[in-house]
């Protein structure tokens, strides 16, 4: 896989983890800053660490599910290895502008 397939298919995925929402939050997880790492391989297995914005979340299990889930169904990704971390412990500050801007943050 060439450099620029991987940064296409890691576009791609950025995408999916787009549409991933807490449905507490009216804002996606990547803008949320909970998506700590996206690492694809020339094999095509992908590396991803994620948060939750609290380790008790009681979506945990429906937001892990639907990351795993989508970024699977990427052209190009032919695993997945979906780790959930806690460090470093998410805060505010790890979100987008716009997203500080659309909680009403900034």
């Amino acid at each position: 896989m060439t450099q620029e397939e991987k940064t296409t298919i890691e576009g791609r995925i950025v995408d999916v983890l787009r549409t991933v929402f807490d449905p507490e939050i009216p804002v996606n997880i990547y803008d949320l800053g909970l998506i700590y790492r996206i690492e694809l391989h020339d094999d095509g297995t992908l590396d991803l660490d994620m948060t939750f914005t609290a380790p008790s979340c009681p979506a945990a299990d429906y937001i892990f599910e639907d990351v795993r889930q989508k970024v699977e169904s990427v052209e190009g990704v032919k695993s997945a290895n979906v780790q959930l971390v806690f460090e470093p412990i998410w805060d505010m500050s790890m979100m987008s502008e716009e997203s500080r801007l659309e909680l009403g943050y900034d």
